[in-house]
């Protein structure tokens, strides 16, 4: 990666994103054979079976993003769980990166997606991720204990065992 990147956000598709995990509100009809029904009142179907981890309890939180800061100077990841980031109001730009051998972000494979109200992504465990917004209320999955153990360590009451931060410099996102 040069020394200052400018990391422009991308349209999501399932394509893009199927490194780092899933692509959630896709159309109906779904693919042949999933779990699915329709009639005039109502249509839902089988979009993706969320991993909580070993004995990990699904949590929903209710997240309000409102920095639009384009330095991008943390990633985080989550070492157990899935995490389920979808709009409900406002748009969002998730940034994502694989894990390096050593387990720290792989700046090679950085990115940026637009995640418009209406979809959604489903991170796989252990991707790095920020994200940014003007101001946007997202419905999230995760696993209960992470979300525990990153606010004790976001409050400096304990070391984080399920999340890691890592610092990064000279990304910024672009237009």
């Amino acid at each position: 990666m040069p020394a200052s990147h400018a990391l422009k956000p991308e349209p999501l598709s399932q394509t893009a994103f199927a490194r780092y995990g899933w692509l959630l509100g896709k159309p109906y009809p779904v693919e042949e054979g999933a779990v699915a029904f329709s009639n005039a009142a109502t249509d839902f179907w089988h979009e993706h079976l969320f991993d909580a981890g070993a004995a990990g309890e699904v949590e929903i939180l209710w997240v309000n993003y409102r920095s639009s800061d384009p330095a991008i100077g943390t990633l985080e990841r989550h070492l157990l769980t899935d995490q389920a980031v979808v709009p409900l109001v406002g748009a969002i730009t998730q940034i994502v990166a694989l894990p390096a051998a050593d387990g720290s972000p792989d700046l090679d494979t950085l990115r940026a997606f637009r995640v418009e109200p209406g979809m959604g992504v489903c991170m796989r465990a252990n991707i790095w991720h920020a994200t940014r917004s003007e101001g946007a209320t997202c419905l999230m999955l995760t696993r209960r204990s992470t979300t525990v153990d990153l606010v004790a360590g976001l409050n400096g009451s304990a070391e984080m065992a399920e999340t890691a931060q890592q610092s990064i410099s000279d990304v910024e996102l672009g237009q």
